[in-house]
């Protein structure tokens, strides 16, 4: 009886990554499925080939007229901000290089410049109710009443324009601040405008069928013929053995019901079978084949029949 063949690893491993394959490509074209909605649609089309035959495809975004439009305008608008930031960059230059200076005189100066403009009238308007007051009350220039009564009105100008410098020096700075800085601001938002929006892309479909286990079904089909084989083996030997000095009578002339269910290593073929008036079926090869084959392990008995020395078939 002879082994049967292990299987060969690469050829088994070829076959198990063909049907991987084959899984993974039927698994893509399941969940490559169109999906249409009221905003744009994805769709799904093959390409071409890989080098190695496999199919490969696109996904392809569009969006629906309204939706398309909108993106249109937004990327305009975002070109056309950006070239206008552009164009008023050149301006940068200009402003960071004139002179900025905060000290207590350009800021006094720069106050009273601001701060005159509105309490100057308000103190023209104040002296001139005084002098009104003081010429209907018979207060005459020159008199000790009409001195006094300017020397209080110069005083409270003084005291009007200190505050104005104590109270309104972080208002003045502030504003210098707001007129250098806001056209930078502005600038440099219409430089942010027209940021590039990344793609949005689509995640591929995955495959999710279990391949057929090829592999394992070949290894167990092996073991299982392997099985068998050891089975068969040892019940052949076990005949044998079991007769005296390993000899026991073969001859097919008394056997019935034979059935060849193999060969052994040397090509002498294994049968099942029942001799002649015996209901039991047993394992074992036929004196007249092995004689063709090994005429030293067969010898004749008294009777004229057959016996084999099962200890030297398949050895």
């Amino acid at each position: 009886m002879k082994a049967p063949k292990a299987p060969d690893p690469v050829k088994t491993a070829e076959a198990q990554g063909q049907i991987n394959k084959d899984t993974a490509i039927a698994q893509y074209g399941l969940n490559a499925t169109n999906q249409y909605t009221p905003y744009g649609n994805l769709t799904y089309s093959q390409i071409g080939n890989w080098s190695d035959g496999t199919p490969r495809y696109a996904a392809t975004q569009t969006l629906s007229g309204n939706q398309q439009r909108l993106l249109n305008n937004e990327e305009q608008l975002g070109i056309n901000l950006t070239g206008l930031g552009v164009q008023q960059s050149a301006r940068l230059g200009q402003l960071l290089s004139s002179p900025f200076n905060l000290s207590n005189e350009a800021t006094e100066s720069r106050l009273m410049e601001l701060g005159r403009k509105r309490l100057d009238p308000a103190l023209d308007r104040r002296r001139a109710s005084t002098e009104q007051d003081l010429y209907n009350r018979g207060v005459r220039m020159g008199s000790d009443a009409y001195n006094t009564a300017q020397t209080s009105l110069n005083e409270g100008e003084n005291d009007a324009y200190n505050q104005l410098l104590l109270t309104g020096r972080q208002q003045a700075v502030n504003e210098a601040l707001t007129q250098r800085t806001q056209p930078i601001n502005e600038i440099l938002a219409l430089a942010g405008a027209g940021q590039v929006t990344q793609p949005n892309f689509v995640n591929t479909p995955g495959a999710q069928i279990s391949p057929a286990d090829y592999q394992g079904a070949v290894n167990q089909q092996y073991q299982s013929q392997l099985a068998n084989y050891q089975a068969g083996m040892s019940g052949l030997f076990g005949l044998g053995s079991a007769a005296i000095g390993g000899w026991a009578m073969s001859d097919e002339r008394l056997k019935t019901d034979k059935e060849k269910v193999g060969e052994t290593d040397d090509g002498i073929g294994v049968y099942k079978y029942r001799f002649k008036g015996s209901p039991m079926m047993q394992l074992g090869v036929m004196a007249q084949d092995v004689k063709k084959k090994m005429p030293e392990a067969v010898a004749r008995t008294p009777s004229g029949y057959y016996a084999v020395n099962y200890d030297r078939v398949g050895v």
